[in-house]
């Protein structure tokens, strides 16, 4: 069988975590088998646990890989001193640009998350509900300082993260739409009826 390549830029243990991600974004967590990962990255099983320790490890990296992008670029914005509008303009186009960049990825943190084991479950919660309650805490202050009208915060984060996963219908069927426009058309759309 063939050796393990390192991705481009990255560790062998980055490379079968890239096709894990893959392969539980399209049969799940659950019914994927590490057997199924050895043949799409071209090794045999055991070769697989030179560098990785289980399943359940595999889906811990995707996870908190993702958490910690999201949450790490939300504190340099919340610090960067711009408005909050240029703030969530900013997030809005990250979020898109991670669901585009890294869709296997995200899809996989955004749906079998569930299947993390404890202590990591309590701890992926609990980071999703902070970067939550930073958002809403953004979005407070706009409304405070007159910036973005009188709404409910939690209810304009709800639609701002619904609208970006939204995308994921987008990734099924690649509409006639280039990520460009796809991405400045989402701000407007979504920003828009948050300014005054």
């Amino acid at each position: 069988m063939a050796k393990i390549k390192a991705s481009v830029n990255g560790t062998k243990k980055e490379a079968i975590t890239k096709k894990a991600a893959s392969l539980f974004r399209k049969k799940g967590f659950a019914a994927s088998s590490m057997r199924e990962l050895a043949e799409s990255v071209g090794v045999e099983a055991p070769s697989l646990y030179n560098h990785i320790g289980s399943k359940s490890e595999i889906l811990q990296i995707i996870c908190f890989k993702i958490a910690n992008d999201f949450n790490m670029h939300l504190k340099e914005v919340d610090n960067n001193g711009e408005t909050v509008l240029a703030k969530l303009e900013d997030l809005v186009r990250f979020h898109i640009n991670m669901m585009i960049n890294s869709y296997d990825e995200v899809f996989v943190a955004n749906h079998e998350w569930k299947q993390l084991e404890e202590p990591y479950l309590s701890n992926f919660l609990t980071q999703r509900k902070n970067y939550e309650n930073m958002l809403i805490d953004m979005v407070t202050v706009g409304i405070k300082n007159g910036e973005l009208k009188k709404i409910h915060p939690y209810v304009a984060v709800l639609t701002i993260l619904s609208a970006v996963r939204g995308l994921e219908t987008w990734q099924s069927h690649k509409k006639n739409v280039t990520i460009t426009d796809l991405e400045n058309n989402m701000v407007i759309h979504l920003l828009k009826g948050l300014s005054k």
